[in-house]
């Protein structure tokens, strides 16, 4: 029972799981790490339980996965309470109050080990079992103490020791707020998680509320144990996001990794960010995410594991999905390649133009910039041969190969040089000047250059300058 697998995040879930289905609209972790016997209480405000519930609690395998399950029930083998703890504890202790009476029990597994009797203790003097005292009117307190699993490295010191554990809390503080974000969204939310005395704010993976988020209607797959209910999102544009709300939302493996299906069991997300073997996980196709929601009557179906943290789909699902994802991929990559597009289009005045040479695309400097002919136009004849094939070199040097493998790493950290206006402002004035001779107006030449590189970033100067040529010009 304590290697099924878990992992601290995924063992917190399901204790989750349960006060969620205890009707808890509150569940608050506490960690005490610095002491020399740390803990990890988990405290709701559900239903609670009698100390008759709570000893059929306490027993492994206490549900049969084959009985029919209420649909808010995310429960699966009654095994999750005890599993979960003990994948990160030797002594797990339940408080539950109900109806103004409350019950506790514990399980020790050294006293098991010892005894070699499977006896539940039942705890009437709970005077030094920490976090007792949190217990609500109606609700239950997990503990769990000894955590070997979670200090296996620095036993015998306090400090790393609760370095380590702290760190562990603070990754299983993400997956909470994604694997929970659909309860926990909304001005009243049905679930509000606290860590620590903080509140945890839920981690959306579509981006429903941003303006430039794409989303297809709902698609209803209706099956012999339920309807597979799906909704395809493509995300906005890195650029269109801010730096910290882009890199929230793709977590610390990135977007390349979190692309794919993220899937459902009543709502709560058990499989987030994977194309299931139906398409490779591609840096065009980054911004593609499926929405797949199945219900607790499906289990059986999809092979949901005792963690829930796993799935596979039925051959009849695979296939809908497949047809899905193909769709799905052309919008994201339409995504990008229409903002590429627009950077290099005739009407920006690039300072490179793509070219299609041979079924090859092909970068080159694009020699008739205003910056450039203006620039060439003020050289002395002899050198303006010269300037133009250094311009040509620097287009055939182009680190093809390096931008390829950066890009297929982490596009979004990719840039340009930023620079400051003041080094751009000869470049400026020369690109201004040009564009005025051939009759373009003020306002024109104020969109035509804010519009492309190297000048995107710096519309106000560019505004500022085109009024005083302007006006020189008419003095």
């Amino acid at each position: 029972m304590r290697d099924f697998g878990y992992t601290l995040e995924t063992a917190m879930a399901d204790i989750i799981d349960n006060s969620i289905t205890a009707g808890a609209s509150k569940v608050e972790i506490l960690a005490e790490t610095t002491t020399d016997e740390p803990w990890i209480a988990i405290v709701d405000d559900g239903f609670g339980m009698t100390e008759v519930e709570l000893i059929e609690a306490m027993r492994p395998g206490s549900r049969n996965p084959l009985e029919e399950r209420e649909g808010h029930d995310l429960g699966r083998f009654g095994l999750g309470l005890k599993s979960a703890s003990f994948s990160q504890c030797r002594q797990l202790t339940v408080i539950s109050r109900k109806s103004a009476n409350v019950a506790a029990a514990t399980w020790d597994l050294d006293k098991v080990a010892q005894s070699n009797v499977w006896s539940v203790d039942l705890e009437d003097d709970r005077s030094d079992v920490p976090a007792a005292a949190e217990i609500p009117e109606t609700g239950t307190v997990v503990l769990w103490r000894k955590l070997d699993r979670l200090s296996t490295n620095y036993r015998n010191d306090t400090p790393k020791r609760a370095g380590e554990i702290n760190n562990a809390l603070s990754g299983a503080e993400r997956h909470l707020r994604l694997c929970f974000h659909r309860f926990m969204e909304g001005s009243r939310p049905k679930l509000r998680l606290k860590l620590n005395g903080r509140h945890l704010s839920p981690i959306d993976p579509f981006a429903t509320d941003h303006k430039a988020t794409q989303r297809d209607p709902e698609e209803v797959l209706p099956l012999a144990h339920g309807n597979v209910v799906t909704q395809c999102f493509t995300l906005p544009h890195h650029k269109m996001m801010t730096k910290s709300a882009w890199e929230e939302l793709g977590g610390r493996e990135g977007h390349l990794r979190s692309q794919g299906f993220y899937i459902y069991r009543e709502k709560r997300l058990i499989i987030a960010g994977s194309w299931l073997g139906l398409a490779r996980q591609k840096e065009l196709t980054k911004l593609s995410r499926v929405r797949v929601d199945i219900p607790n009557t499906m289990d059986a179906d999809w092979k949901i594991d005792v963690k829930k943290a796993s799935a596979q789909m039925p051959p009849v699902v695979r296939e809908r999905l497949r047809k899905i994802v193909e769709r799905l991929q052309g919008t994201s990559k339409r995504t990008y390649q229409r903002r590429g597009r627009k950077l290099v289009a005739d009407e920006n005045l690039p300072l490179w133009n793509r070219v299609l040479k041979d079924g090859k695309i092909i970068y080159r400097p694009n020699t008739e910039h205003p910056s450039i002919t203006g620039f060439a136009e003020i050289l002395p004849e002899e050198f303006r041969h010269s300037f133009r094939a250094c311009i040509a070199l620097l287009g055939s040097g182009l680190p093809v190969p390096a931008l390829h493998a950066d890009m297929l790493g982490s596009a979004e950290s990719v840039e340009a040089d930023e620079s400051d206006f003041q080094e751009l402002a000869d470049m400026a004035e020369t690109a201004i000047k040009e564009l005025r001779k051939i009759g373009m107006s003020g306002p024109d030449v104020v969109r035509t250059l804010g519009s492309t590189e190297p000048f995107l970033n710096h519309k106000a100067p560019i505004r500022r300058l085109v009024e005083d040529i302007v006006q020189g010009e008419n003095s």
